[in-house]
């Protein structure tokens, strides 16, 4: 029997401002991470994430006026460590990897230069 694999969601907000949430599925749970200008698609520029509080694993498919889903699908965790957490995402499309980089006050979003090949990998971004 294979193991089930973790699922994520990329919420889009609308409202108050438009930004994106990355909820990886931990624990039981969906960690989050406010995206203020979405996934980065270049491996020269990180964008900013700010972690936010936990949501129950019901939100992954939640939608409403103001939120829908950007990209839906599983991920898989390469390495960690209390600064870092390396990461691919299968969402609708190509996969993308990914490292979640701790500051002193937030965390930074890096896409990564060695990037999954898109063969048999069930996708990924919007």
């Amino acid at each position: 029997m294979t193991p089930r694999r973790p699922s994520f969601v990329l919420h889009e907000h609308r409202r108050p401002t438009h930004h994106f949430d990355l909820r990886l599925e931990e624990d039981g749970v969906l960690r989050s991470w406010a995206l203020p200008r979405g996934l980065p698609d270049d491996p020269a520029r990180n964008r900013l994430a700010v972690e936010v509080a936990d949501h129950a694993l019901d939100h992954l498919t939640y939608t409403d006026a103001d939120k829908s889903i950007a990209d839906i699908g599983w991920w898989e965790e390469h390495d960690r460590t209390e600064r870092r957490l390396l990461f691919t995402l299968h969402g609708q499309e190509a996969p993308g990897r990914y490292a979640l980089i701790r500051t002193d006050r937030d965390w930074l979003l890096h896409r990564t230069k060695d990037q999954p090949s898109p063969e048999g990998a069930g996708g990924q971004r919007p």
